[in-house]
């Protein structure tokens, strides 16, 4: 099976004092390996909530969710986190780094759960902060770095499980449009060595990078589509 994401027939509602508010509504989408998905759509379409539960972060309403063929809704929850630990690395616009720590120690941070003592840990963050560039600030904290360079060590704290799928909330919208660039020009890369990339975004010129765009709208997917194939339809 080729699917790292399946998603059929999806609800989410929240409580409500005026009761249930539907957010995402009958949501189906398959996500193979190696895609490059962009999910678009304004605020409140239901674009958020659905990477939450892509991230199981968040649990839907009714509807199945399977993750690397695994049915999520029924693991347990230390098989869930083993689950998401071992399958998504997550990148968010805001960078969520400690501050107290060095650069090492926050990418080295997701692997203290998987039992590796702590030099096999600082060895693999240094290894993947040199795959970001910033292999000469290994012992910096965040605040003495600029912030493409922080969403860098984010993407590094993302890829030091080995993930095959990353989830990226918006992973330019703290950055100016240069610096943008060069995050993006980083996924695009990481996409080219086979790692699924799924990120939300509002802005259009992101989209662009994947090779794939998904719009939402009032919890409802509206528009799927490869760029290859819109290609081919325009030639």
């Amino acid at each position: 099976m080729n699917h790292v994401i399946e998603v059929r027939n999806l609800y989410k509602d929240y409580q409500t004092a005026a009761g249930p508010f539907p957010v995402l509504k009958d949501v189906n989408l398959i996500i193979e390996r190696g895609d490059y998905v962009a999910i678009m759509g304004p605020s409140g379409s239901g674009k958020s909530t659905f990477m939450n539960i892509l991230g199981c972060l968040d649990i839907p309403s009714a509807g199945d969710y399977f993750l690397e063929g695994h049915p999520v809704a029924r693991l347990d929850s230390n098989a869930l986190a083993q689950l998401r630990n071992k399958t998504i690395g997550f990148v968010f616009q805001g960078f969520n780094l400690l501050a107290r720590s060095s650069l090492l120690d926050n990418v080295a941070l997701p692997l203290v759960y998987s039992g590796q003592d702590k030099s096999t840990r600082h060895e693999k963050a240094k290894q993947v902060l040199i795959k970001v560039g910033l292999g000469n600030y290994l012992n910096s904290r965040p605040s003495q770095i600029s912030g493409g360079q922080q969403q860098r060590v984010a993407i590094a704290r993302a890829l030091v499980n080995n993930p095959s799928l990353i989830l990226a909330d918006e992973p330019t919208g703290n950055l100016d449009s240069k610096t943008s660039e060069e995050i993006m020009e980083l996924f695009d890369n990481l996409n080219k060595e086979g790692i699924t990339i799924v990120l939300v975004t509002h802005e259009t010129d992101i989209a662009e990078h994947a090779s794939r765009q998904v719009r939402f709208l009032d919890g409802k997917i509206v528009h799927d589509s490869y760029k290859q194939a819109e290609a081919e339809e325009t030639a």
